[in-house]
């Protein structure tokens, strides 16, 4: 965790009494439920570029992901790409969480740093890279759950529409963390309506 905690120093806020940092989401994180399901303290401080770098799928060593039966998201340097992301504020309570959800002690991601541009400023972000990537593509399951994060987020429609032309490997079987997250979203429209109609 010490070298975790290095890293993050140099990208926490001006103020340390707020113990937040800055992440940079791009894959399924983007989606503010399937974030605080592990991390409940993000909340979202803006819509950012990554410039230079593209947006790929693969799996670590080539180990299909058991969560999502596919490749998941990374991002590699590419001159003149872009990659469209939501830079979410979190406490550093839920740091260690996060690494796990990253295999980071695994290996499979690094945690590094990047500078995102937002409404003409940069910002000092933490990011993960998968190591080792071998590329594959996602399942269907887990391009939705990115598609309903770039959406939720208002991605820029461009991008959105290349998310959305992304080939999938077609799997079909039930995954736990879709149906997770599908309760969890049902949950919070039914507490909106409820809210409506009060």
């Amino acid at each position: 965790l010490s070298s975790s905690l290095l890293l993050l120093s140099s990208f926490m806020d001006d103020n340390i009494e707020t113990h937040t940092f800055l992440y940079f989401a791009y894959g399924s994180n983007l989606l503010k439920e399937r974030l605080q399901l592990k991390n409940p303290s993000a909340s979202i401080h803006c819509v950012a570029r990554l410039k230079d770098y593209k947006l790929i799928f693969g799996n670590y060593k080539g180990l299909a992901s058991d969560r999502w039966h596919g490749g998941v998201a990374t991002i590699e340097n590419s001159p003149a790409d872009e990659v469209w992301g939501v830079v979410w504020r979190m406490n550093v309570a839920d740091l260690e969480s996060l690494d796990s959800q990253e295999n980071v002690r695994l290996g499979a991601y690094s945690p590094v740093e990047v500078n995102v541009k937002t409404r003409g400023q940069e910002l000092n972000c933490r990011t993960y890279i998968m190591n080792s990537c071998i590329y594959a593509p996602p399942s269907p399951q887990y391009l939705k759950v990115i598609l309903m994060g770039a959406e939720q987020n208002g991605l820029p429609k461009n991008y959105q529409e290349k998310l959305r032309a992304i080939e999938t490997n077609k799997f079909e079987g039930p995954l736990l963390v879709m149906a997770e997250l599908e309760r969890i979203m049902k949950r919070a429209k039914e507490r909106a309506n409820h809210r409506s109609d009060a």
